[in-house]
């Protein structure tokens, strides 16, 4: 097969409308706009969500909840992630970005105790869960809160 080989498979394409093209085209003379009305005219219809005066639905329901702007937002790395470093190693937030584990650091990040640890690591994050901090101290290494 060739690249000048290639058309759409039969039937998968129609010829488009052409509107306002004479009666004989069934689609002339008012071009399938009807007569009158907001929405015969050039520029007429009405926006997205309009419902003729009615108060719109988008409207009509109540706000639930909000967006606390304060809310620290933390990146997750689970205990098996880190099982990829050397032992001994000082790992820092600044070290899983350069190694591609997470690719932001934002507002800090938290250890998750899922999966298994076998190398024994001094791990510095903002947070730990308990499960985590057990698993790396069980292996031999340190959990330092930033």
């Amino acid at each position: 097969m060739k690249l000048y080989e290639l058309q759409p498979a039969p039937g998968s394409t129609n010829e488009p409308k052409r509107k306002g093209r004479g009666h004989g085209s069934g689609n002339g003379k008012t071009a399938g706009k009807g007569h009158k009305g907001q929405n015969a005219r050039a520029g007429g219809g009405v926006r997205p969500g309009f419902e003729g005066g009615q108060m719109p639905l988008h409207r009509r329901i109540p706000k639930r909840g909000f967006t606390n702007i304060f809310a620290k937002e933390y990146v997750e790395v689970n205990v098996s992630q880190l099982d990829r470093f050397d032992n001994g190693t000082v790992v820092t937030p600044e070290l899983l970005k350069e190694t591609g584990v997470v690719s932001k650091i934002k507002d800090g990040i938290v250890v998750l105790g899922r999966g298994e640890i076998t190398k024994n690591l001094t791990v510095k994050a903002r947070k730990f869960s308990k499960s985590a901090a057990e698993k790396i101290e069980a292996a031999g290494g340190k959990v330092e809160v930033m």
